[in-house]
């Protein structure tokens, strides 16, 4: 074997552990993003404030509306939690047809932070923005 052959090995040995690792510490992450925003959505149900109707927000302006109510969690409104504690992105490409249905956007693996990686750079911590909804989220035992 030649030593170029073994570097390059070794590299995509490296990068295969740092992926791993970054989606260990994701999905981690996105365990207990969960479990807030479950215990947020208990709080919610039963002191306010009361769920909204959501809507899918087109990338050209336009939306539409979806199955789903719950509380946005982006003053922008594209991203939400519905009133199972699932959290959605709600920006997406719409057809025409699309404005005049009732969608039911896919459920996503939450963040600990809204906005990490986004174009806009508008950042803000998931628990922050759950105590600006209700600020007693974290007093309430989920179920």
């Amino acid at each position: 074997m030649s030593e170029s052959s073994s570097w390059s090995e070794t590299r995509r040995e490296i990068a295969r552990l740092q992926a791993e690792r970054l989606a260990e510490r994701k999905a981690a992450e996105s365990l207990q993003a969960r479990a807030f925003l479950e215990k947020f959505v208990t709080a919610a149900l039963t002191m306010g404030p009361a769920p909204v109707p959501l809507r899918v927000h087109g990338r050209t302006g336009n939306s539409a509306a979806t199955t789903l109510s719950g509380w946005y969690l982006k003053v922008d409104e594209s991203v939400a939690v519905d009133t199972s504690g699932n959290y959605y992105l709600l920006q997406m490409d719409l057809s025409f047809l699309d404005r005049f249905r009732r969608l039911t956007p896919t459920p996503t693996a939450p963040p600990l932070v809204l906005g990490a990686g986004g174009r806009d750079g508008e950042t803000m911590d998931l628990t922050a923005r759950l105590t600006q909804l209700q600020p007693k989220w974290r007093e309430v035992e989920a179920d």
